[in-house]
């Protein structure tokens, strides 16, 4: 076979045959060959850009924002005051403050952007007749897809055999699912009503069937309306929206403080006004954490990173606060809590127990029940290469168990006796086939005891006959299921059913799963994961309840929930049909007690209804969810986490965050992770936020002195540690390891402002207070010692205008020495320094060594003295530096001591 690079694809309701001929393909696939060589003619399947990000735009929106607008305001006033130099200063300190955030925000939403690399779309196709996994972007025209319950549909195809429900929301927006079949050929209309074609970016929610690929690309219809992630806008987290708030609250204080200083200098201390007027651009100035933005943005990037490697894909940046919050874990038993590695223990039939992987003869009875679990089934099992089963877990021990007995579970034999199916009911927890064996139409059916029971009139001897089933025989199988649940065991009922001669296949599953035969009972182990316990005394000790929501058996879901403890003797189980019975108020009462539950036989409805209550009373609810119909709760919880191996294509879309292990351990990690991330926002704000007054008391002195002290510290100076010195022990903070004690205290509430009362106290009061004290002290003594006395002139020309360079150059370093202690002091939250270690983040180690290094070269080179005005200090006065930053720690130490005895 040979890739015609002429292949049509204009009209594919063009009749079948003529389409697999034009497209030069078959009903069992393409050779993997033939594939690679039309990937090269028609490239990956993948959309291209076609509307690019508006990166001026996104560029000067960082110079509208409140703490740029301020500096502006300031550049205005030093250019109205005739100070051009300090005018061009602030200009050039936007500009490179702008620049630093657009460049963090984009390395930001780049580090986003690449974790899809993490989660490609896969798609099952047919290659040289067997099923394969692909990557979605490898498929060509002329593949034929496999298409089942919770797959994403990659291309556009025409269906070949069997029908599925597909979501076309995306590209037609209608919310009910649409029915396709490949029985339905329609000629006329519009293409995407052809009840015979799927589309690339829809949804498949139920049923399976397989479909030739017609278009791949941007020659789909979606690559023709637009690529949908072409359509999202970054939405601003929670958090940085707060910080804004706070950023226009700082900007109103800056500018408040400047109109009521200006006249109170120029009047009341009788300030020249071009003193007045830079005395106020230094208090816009000294108000401005100009790095406070970017510094943000830089730490939710740096911790959806962090997730991504601890096997945590979060989709979007605001998630990693959210996390941080959590206080309901509502999650899923299999796979989650359990490895999900299932494995068959006992069958039971009405003739005992049968042993498995003897070898030895069946009976009749059970050789019909391994023949209806071997055609109920869409998994695939090769008892020759068991490693390579593809498949639901729990078909494929089931497959693998009936193999060891002798059934034949060859996909092949199970698709050639197929008549029709109805694929599993999460609502009824069945799913069953009716199939041509020897001559006769046999229902199928597996799934819930209980379910299966309802439905069940009949009993199987061991020759394989069948009789009525007795009050007696229903409490013996009752007895044997409950025997088996309470040992923690999943179990999945089978039966069967003969249908008349001449009976029309039925048409529904209920014409279908009635009067059916029981044949036994399946009881399957799927281990817990070794680490779930661990994770749960975790979340314990850190005040986040956990609620089992399972579609198990109740004895089953509450015997794992204690064995990894989460349930104990007297914790509630209910069943979907008592939450059904309860009404809003008594599930609220009950939601409200606070304790945990379980939730067993439960619905996606009911996965909804709980999540929904819940946040109803204030908590933020993390739903861990794989199904098709999980897909509403995921959406609805603050945080739906989907399961990246056995979910869905559906859940991963409608989730915000992605387990690549489907554990629940992961999902812990992931709430610490958002947790420190949270408490590194607030220590680098208390950073920022502590220089502010030794920034500010200087002007202070100055203005209410009414000049006769000179300025303690210089506008340009401010600038310098602003945005030189002050930058990277900042971000270094973003990047501190998590604090002891944070997995033992309880979910902060989401409401909490980023900053409160307390922080500011510590910040602006102690950190800030000491660190001003310490710098006019810094500055008085190098003042004094150089003969000056109040009112003595400093300007240029004076005696003493060296002196004075020498005394600001000297409040520049005690602010510098200062915020090496504040540095220090702000990486715990209560726990004392000795705790975490004093050199245990070595990014904050490099970068107080760059600003020592940056602070030198301000007073060493001459050009940058002479720019920023500064003079060497006598090496009497630069020896009391060192003792700045052990009296702010300490203070801090002292405070933080206090407060632990006090907490």
């Amino acid at each position: 076979m040979t890739v015609d690079t002429d292949i049509r694809t204009q009209d594919p309701r063009e009749p079948l045959d003529r389409l697999l001929r034009e497209l030069r393909s078959k009903a069992d696939g393409l050779p993997e060959r033939e594939a690679a060589r039309r990937r090269v003619v028609y490239g990956p399947n993948e959309l291209s850009r076609r509307r690019r990000r508006n990166w001026l735009r996104d560029l000067l929106r960082q110079f509208t924002h409140p703490l740029a607008l301020l500096l502006w305001l300031a550049a205005a006033l030093a250019l109205f005051s005739g100070t051009t130099v300090l005018a061009c200063a602030i200009v050039a300190v936007i500009v490179l403050n702008a620049g630093l955030a657009f460049f963090q925000e984009q390395q930001a939403e780049r580090a986003v952007e690449a974790l899809a690399a993490y989660l490609p779309a896969r798609a099952v196709v047919l290659r040289d007749g067997h099923r394969t996994v692909v990557e979605a972007r490898d498929l060509v025209p002329g593949d034929v897809l496999v298409i089942e319950e919770g797959d994403r549909v990659s291309a556009d195809a025409r269906l070949l055999s069997g029908a599925v429900e597909v979501d076309l929301s995306t590209l037609n927006g209608e919310s009910l699912p649409a029915f396709r079949s490949a029985d339905l050929t329609d000629v006329d209309g519009q293409l995407l009503d052809a009840r015979d074609l799927v589309f690339s970016g829809t949804n498949c929610t139920g049923g399976a069937a397989t479909a030739v690929v017609f278009a791949t690309g941007m020659r789909t219809e979606l690559g023709r309306i637009a690529a949908l992630s072409q359509r999202v806008d970054r939405d601003d987290s929670p958090l940085e929206r707060q910080v804004k708030r706070v950023a226009w609250l700082i900007a109103a204080v800056a500018i408040g403080a400047g109109i009521a200083f200006l006249p109170l200098g120029a009047l009341v201390a009788g300030l020249p006004l071009p003193d007045a007027v830079n005395f106020s651009i230094g208090l816009l100035v000294a108000n401005v954490p100009e790095g406070l933005l970017p510094t943000i943005t830089l730490a939710l990037a740096v911790g959806v990173r962090v997730l991504a490697r601890g096997g945590a894909v979060v989709k979007r940046l605001s998630a990693v606060e959210t996390l941080g919050s959590t206080t309901v874990i509502c999650t899923d038993k299999t796979g989650t809590l359990t490895q999900n590695r299932m494995r068959v223990t006992d069958i039971w039939t009405p003739a005992g127990v049968v042993e498995l992987d003897t070898g030895e003869p069946v009976t009749p009875g059970v050789r019909a029940l391994t023949a209806a679990v071997a055609a109920c089934s869409h998994a695939e099992y090769d008892p020759a290469a068991p490693d390579a089963a593809t498949g639901d877990p729990t078909e494929v021990a089931l497959l693998r168990a009936v193999a060891g007995l002798g059934s034949d579970v060859a996909a092949s034999s199970r698709d050639a006796g197929r008549l029709c199916q109805f694929h599993f009911d999460p609502a009824l927890r069945l799913m069953s086939t009716v199939d041509s064996v020897a001559g006769e139409r046999l229902v199928h059916v597996k799934g819930a005891p209980e379910e299966a029971l309802a439905r069940t009139t009949l009993i199987t001897d061991p020759d394989g006959t069948s009789r009525p089933m007795t009050e007696a025989d229903r409490a013996d199988v009752s007895s044997v299921i409950a025997g088996y649940a309470a040992h923690g065991l999943r179990l999945l009922a089978v039966a069967r059913r003969t249908l008349d001669p001449g009976t029309p296949l039925p048409d529904r599953r209920e014409d279908a799963e009635t009067d059916l035969a029981l044949l036994g009972v399946v009881a399957m182990f799927d281990p817990p994961r070794p680490e779930v316990a661990d994770a749960v005394a975790r979340c314990h000790t850190a005040g986040i309840r956990l609620i089992v929501v399972t579609g198990d058996h109740p004895l089953t879901a509450a015997e794992i929930a204690r064995g990894v403890g989460i349930a104990r003797a007297d914790t509630t189980v209910l069943t979907g049909a008592d939450l059904e019975a309860m009404s809003e108020k008594d599930l609220d009462a009950l939601l409200r007690r606070g304790e945990e539950l379980v939730f067993a036989r439960s619905s996606p409805e009911v996965k909804l209804r709980i999540a929904d209550a819940l946040r109803a009373q204030g908590n933020v609810v993390a739903m861990t969810g794989d199904g098709v119909n999980d897909a509403p709760a995921l959406r609805r919880a603050d945080i739906g986490v989907a399961m990246g191996v056995s979910g869905t294509d559906v859940a991963r879309e409608a989730s915000t965050m992605v387990l690549t292990d489907d554990n629940f351990a992961t999902v812990v990690t992931a709430v610490e992770a958002g947790r420190r991330v949270y408490d590194n926002v607030r220590k680098f704000i208390v950073y920022i936020f502590a220089h502010a007054t030794p920034e500010v008391v200087p002007f202070l002195v100055f203005a209410l002195s009414g000049g006769a002290i000179p300025l303690p510290l210089t506008v340009l100076q401010i600038l310098a540690i602003d945005l030189g010195t002050e930058t990277l022990p900042a971000l270094a903070l973003g990047r501190e390891p998590a604090e002891p004690g944070l997995m033992h205290r309880p979910p902060r509430r989401h409401t909490d402002g980023v900053i409160d009362r307390r922080m500011l106290g510590r910040a602006w009061g102690l950190l800030g207070g000491i660190s001003a004290l310490l710098v006019l002290a810094g500055f008085f003594v190098t003042l004094l010692a150089g003969g000056w006395h109040l009112g003595a002139p400093t300007g240029p020309g004076s005696p003493l205008h060296e002196v004075w360079l020498q005394a600001t150059t000297m409040s520049f370093l005690g602010i510098v020495a200062c915020q090496i202690g504040t540095a220090f002091a702000s990486r715990t939250r209560l726990a004392s320094l000795r705790a975490i270690g004093p050199f245990s983040n070595r990014l904050l180690l490099w970068g107080i060594a760059f600003e020592v290094a940056f602070a030198a070269a301000l007073v060493t080179v001459p050009w940058l003295r002479d720019l920023f005005g500064t003079a060497l200090p006598p090496v009497s006065h630069l020896a009391l530096l060192p003792l700045f930053p052990v009296l702010v720690w300490g203070a801090d130490e002292l405070w933080r001591r206090r407060a632990r005895a006090r907490d």
